[in-house]
């Protein structure tokens, strides 16, 4: 590897060591990993067909269905007609489910800027310069198949 490359592995471990943590925040409505993901791809996507949260959430459509009833019983989404076609539903946060979004989010504030808090200046700063870098990388993870996803199904491999 170059001395310019990123240690892929290393960002790797760094962001699942970050996810282990933050993941298992504490939250007030004692909600399951599976709810608060979707909770959180609605506050994000808005309004969504179940059919689409079974690819995002790697949910069965069975499983789906059962998840979005019991957010629904709890408040925190409710289905509504597709307009464009009558026989589908989406699936929309309300305002209730939006707040729990809301309040993870700052609670990971929180709890992320006591942690940058006890690092010295220097480190901060690397922070600082590596967060362009990283939201790309984000918005290319969240824009569609990988490119080596892409490599695969045009090689006949994939799906």
């Amino acid at each position: 590897m170059d001395e310019t490359e990123p240690d892929v592995a290393a960002l790797t471990r760094i962001i699942e060591d970050f996810n282990s943590v933050f993941i298992r925040l504490p939250n007030v409505r004692r909600l399951g990993f599976s709810s608060l993901s979707v909770l959180h791809t609605l506050s994000r996507q808005g309004p969504t067909r179940l059919t689409a949260l079974t690819t995002t959430e790697q949910l069965t459509q069975p499983a789906i269905t059962s998840l979005v009833g019991r957010l629904e019983r709890d408040g925190l989404v409710e289905r509504r007609p597709d307009a464009t076609d009558r026989r589908a539903v989406l699936v929309v946060p309300t305002t209730a489910g939006l707040e729990v979004v809301r309040a993870r989010h700052a609670d990971r504030v929180a709890r992320l800027g006591r942690l940058i808090a006890a690092l010295d200046g220097e480190q901060r700063d690397a922070i600082t310069r590596a967060l362009p870098a990283l939201r790309r990388v984000a918005e290319l993870a969240t824009s569609g198949p990988s490119p080596a996803a892409a490599d695969e199904t045009a090689a006949g491999e994939g799906p």
